[in-house]
């Protein structure tokens, strides 16, 4: 491998984790999205609210995220980007199962960006009842080296002119992001410490998380009582707090969106 990101040899072993799941989370979602808890079942990717990390304080590195961890690559300086990913259901995970997640690293790959090398990790997440398969994730995840963003991007605040069949508009405040870093035990700072998200990382504000947008386009076919069996994601560019976005779809074809104002922040398909 070229460059200076240089990951030969990393080689994690896969890592299981079994949980009970409970509708608590779930309802705690339901709240902070105004929506109806799901009865019975997880929809797709609210399997986010489980298997948890719960690193000690003295792990956390400045940025809020661990130093340390399985699928984290060994490259100084880290820092971390949601990319997108794929899920697939073969049967629900439902309340009361117990259910156990394998993650294992599926691919690394250096690629080269405007700022620079980047190194994309996909981790893949396999969901196990009873010994059977019933849900396989990939999580793909970009990291880079070295030195942050120096000035932070001007914020356009107008709000997006959308035409879909399906349409939510959101605006996520300070509030909302710090509910769902709770609820998903994210201590990345980009979401509530707004000096560094501008000052050291570089953003034009607050960041919405990435699988919070990834949820809210997947709450269209939900709520018009699709059954979502396969869906791909993938995030094109940042959403901060207080910008308003749209959440869009179509049954039609199976396309949903993030619009926020001047561009499509995420992109994905459902079937």
């Amino acid at each position: 491998m070229t460059g200076g990101i240089d990951v030969s040899g990393w080689a994690p072993e896969p890592e299981e984790v079994t949980e009970t799941i409970g509708p608590g989370p779930s309802a705690a979602l339901a709240g902070v999205l105004d929506a109806e808890a799901p009865a019975g079942e997880l929809p797709p990717l609210w399997q986010w609210l489980h298997f948890l990390e719960r690193p000690a304080q003295r792990e956390l590195g400045p940025d809020g995220h661990p130093l340390e961890g399985r699928f984290l690559p060994p490259i100084p300086d880290r820092s971390r980007m949601f990319a997108g990913g794929r899920f697939t259901v073969r049967d629900p995970i439902r309340y009361g199962d117990t259910v156990t997640r394998r993650a294992e690293l599926a691919s690394t790959a250096v690629k080269n960006g405007r700022s620079g090398e980047m190194l994309f990790v996909t981790v893949r997440h396999t969901f196990l009842r009873d010994g059977a398969e019933i849900a396989v994730e990939e999580q793909d995840l970009v990291y880079r080296s070295g030195a942050k963003a120096a000035r932070p991007p001007e914020v356009s605040f107008e709000t997006p002119e959308v035409r879909a069949p399906w349409t939510l508009p959101m605006v996520a405040d300070p509030v909302l992001l710090f509910r769902f870093s709770a609820l998903t035990y994210n201590a990345h700072r980009i979401h509530y410490d707004e000096a560094y998200a501008t000052e050291v990382e570089g953003h034009g504000g607050l960041v919405v998380h990435g699988p919070l947008l990834a949820m809210l386009c997947l709450e269209l076919p939900r709520r018009a009582g699709r059954t979502v069996a396969s869906l791909s994601f993938r995030a094109r560019r940042p959403v901060y707090a207080r910008q308003p976005f749209t959440a869009t779809g179509s049954a039609d074809d199976g396309t949903l969106a993030i619009e926020a104002p001047g561009a499509t922040a995420m992109t994905a398909t459902f079937a």
